[in-house]
């Protein structure tokens, strides 16, 4: 059925990646024109509930449809959408994302899910092998070439879990702390952390936290105090040796339970402190991975998770490569605009809003500029 804007109805694909921190939404057309970018903050379900999650991704759709001027839409809204959350991870609660945003009637073909895929699609053409991603939290999945998958539930330390931002920001601060006080070794971090804050010793930052004067999401920010010296700090070495020996491990799981050893599986790697991480700590990971198998490919995805959600929908409605290579090349200029100054006519951008979590309803967006 024809759009108000005479686009046909299944003309449209609809992408999000979902995340504690950022949400990224995107509509391309079915040849890979990418119409529409938008960004708020996160939409974590652990955080903010189904509700919540959802309010976040609503309002970032009318945002992305008036933003590429698609005027009044019908129902469905796109021929195919993927809309790929952390915090998706039991299937209990996929199945209550599902039911409460099939209510919305975005599209017929309806993929909710966890935002691991949308990694793995962003890192490998192959539709198989294993993505991680230390991103605020800690994640994988694998899929074999038959169809198997194998999940972890993201849910922190109930589960084992270590390596996302809060972990490694946390363990920075407590490796300050006692190195301030006698109780640790000495470590650059001292200085460096309360200095990322403005503040001038440890305990500052830790009366801030306790007293409730400093967001605790603010911890996230440590990561990249931690890479930043850990080639001249034997303290931050350890704790981004620790986080690549949890990616080992995740990995390394995952390939044994799907029985990839022999097999030539792609390792994805992404999420923020991934993308930071030098290439001596990638090659750390790589060198543990390939003792599981020795023919592992490891890379850090050349592309955001949205990439791999929009690629996911334009294969659920058969686009063909060119049409692939075409969103990829325009999501990624659109999300290198995102992170730069606002350009006239191309970029707007709201600030974010402060708050103690990941839910900051804050928005950027990113639209075709109209010829002149």
């Amino acid at each position: 059925m024809p759009q108000s804007d005479g686009r046909p109805a299944d003309g449209l694909v609809l992408a999000v990646d979902g995340g504690g921190i950022k949400t990224d939404l995107a509509l391309l057309d079915a040849g890979g024109e990418l119409l529409s970018l938008v960004r708020g903050g996160g939409s974590h379900a652990h955080y903010l509930g189904v509700e919540g999650c959802v309010e976040v991704l609503e309002g970032l759709l009318d945002g992305a449809i008036a933003r590429a001027g698609l005027g009044r839409r019908d129902h469905p809204l796109a021929s195919a959408a993927q809309i790929l959350l952390a915090g998706a991870d039991l299937l209990e609660e996929r199945v209550a994302l599902r039911a409460r945003i099939e209510q919305l009637d975005w599209s017929e073909r309806l993929v909710v899910d966890n935002d691991t895929l949308a990694l793995l699609r962003a890192g490998t053409d192959r539709g198989w092998g294993v993505a991680v991603v230390c991103g605020a939290g800690i994640n994988c999945l694998g899929l074999a070439p038959d169809g198997r998958e194998v999940r972890f539930p993201s849910l922190g330390e109930i589960r084992g879990d270590w390596g996302g931002g809060a972990d490694v920001g946390l363990a920075a601060l407590a490796a300050a702390a006692r190195s301030a006080d006698g109780r640790g070794p000495r470590t650059v971090l001292e200085t460096a952390v309360p200095a990322h804050f403005g503040l001038g010793e440890p305990l500052e930052v830790s009366r801030a936290l306790h007293l409730r004067q400093m967001p605790t999401a603010r911890l996230n920010e440590l990561a990249r105090v931690v890479f930043a010296v850990c080639d001249a700090d034997s303290v931050a070495a350890g704790i981004v040796g620790r986080l690549a020996d949890e990616v080992i491990a995740f990995a390394g799981a995952a390939i044994r339970r799907l029985e990839l050893s022999e097999a030539d599986p792609d390792l994805v790697l992404g999420g923020r402190l991934l993308c930071v991480a030098s290439l001596s700590v990638v090659e750390r990971i790589a060198r543990g991975v390939r003792e599981v198998a020795p023919n592992a490919r490891v890379r850090v995805a050349p592309s955001e998770p949205i990439v791999g959600a929009a690629l996911l929908a334009l294969d659920a409605v058969g686009a063909d490569a060119s049409a692939r290579a075409r969103a990829r090349a325009e999501l990624d200029a659109a999300v290198g605009a995102l992170g730069r100054a606002p350009v006239s006519g191309v970029v707007s951008a709201n600030a974010q809003a402060a708050g103690d979590g990941p839910a900051s309803r804050g928005s950027r967006s990113w639209v075709r500029a109209s010829p002149d």
